[in-house]
């Protein structure tokens, strides 16, 4: 083979599209960074000679990146079983909304959510539905589907033949357009808001309007934090919850933020971030919330500025506070 694009700034020059597909198939931005830097310690492992070999860098990446997430996805089966409560995705910032101080410090450096495409294929409703596939199909709709990338080449990935992966791909599709609507964001922010102004002003009534009937709330704490373990379901039962909780965390600060490229709310104390609650809104009324409280999926959102004295209030918090599961 010729010896193309084989310099150190062409390598890292995909890094981008390498967080970017293996956030899709991982569903975490730490275990995303992970698995790229494995992949570069591997490519950088290799002999300069068998470097040189290479025509297209960027596809040994990716084939490499990808691989290193199949097996993952693999083990991480088992480790979800031991969970403590529900495993949700890791929410994203839109680094756009993000108030950016002056001067050094993170604000500064490099983030790898701060790369991550937002798009349909990382709303968290998306990669809900991508955790119920196998690997095997994840990886296969994902390279795709998502990035279109031929299935010649994504049974490099897989092993197998590009029948094989067509089949593979054909099935996760079947599987996402059985449990995922099309995305719009026309009129969630407005639904979003006033979940958040029922919620403050526990006013269940509200609650339950604005809820679908068959409306289910799952959160993750990872055992590290207080929250649910269970799913609460249905409308009525949710607005309860929310409005038995509304006390039990003063100090709180309740935000409409974009979760995942989505309008959503954060829960903060004192400037820190400590509850993300994502949507998914169909026909104007909330039919999921997925709740993050697990501290290691936060840390993408510890940049945010702290919050002036005139917006710091006492208002509650996304339905997961300590004490709540009693409620």
């Amino acid at each position: 083979m010729g010896t193309v694009g084989t310099s150190a700034d062409e390598t890292v020059g995909e890094r981008r599209q390498l967080i970017n597909v293996a956030y899709r198939l991982l569903g975490s931005v730490t275990e995303a960074e992970d698995a790229v830097q494995d992949a570069y310690a591997r490519w950088y492992g290799l002999p300069r000679s068998r470097r040189e070999e290479v025509r297209s860098p960027g596809a040994w990446l990716t084939t490499v990146t990808s691989r290193i997430c199949l097996d993952r996805l693999g083990s991480a089966r088992a480790r979800r079983e031991r969970y403590v409560g529900a495993w949700l995705p890791e929410p994203l910032p839109d680094r756009t909304e993000w108030g950016h101080a002056g001067g050094a410090g993170p604000l500064e450096r490099t983030d790898p959510a701060d790369q991550i495409v937002m798009d349909e294929s990382v709303t968290m409703a998306f990669l809900v539905v991508l955790e119920s596939m196998t690997p095997a199909e994840r990886v296969a709709f994902v390279l795709h589907d998502v990035f279109r990338y031929p299935f010649a080449e994504i049974a490099g990935v897989l092993g197998r033949t590009p029948a094989a992966c067509k089949q593979l791909a054909a099935s996760a599709r079947r599987r996402v357009s059985a449990a995922h609507a099309p995305v719009t964001t026309s009129g969630q922010a407005d639904v979003v808001r006033h979940v958040k102004e029922a919620w403050q002003t526990k006013d269940i009534a509200a609650l339950v309007g604005l809820l679908d009937p068959a409306a289910v709330m799952a959160a993750d704490g990872g055992g590290m934090v207080s929250t649910v373990l269970r799913p609460v379901e249905g409308a009525a039962r949710i607005a309860q919850y929310m409005a038995a909780i509304a006390d039990k965390a003063p100090g709180l600060e309740l935000l409409e933020r974009s979760v995942n490229g989505m309008p959503g709310l954060v829960a903060r104390r004192a400037g820190v971030v400590v509850t993300v609650a994502a949507f998914d809104v169909r026909d104007g009324h909330v039919n999921r919330i997925w709740v993050v409280r697990n501290p290691e999926k936060l840390r993408c959102w510890e940049r945010e500025d702290p919050p002036s004295p005139a917006r710091q209030s006492a208002q509650p918090p996304p339905p997961d506070e300590r004490g709540a599961e009693r409620a």
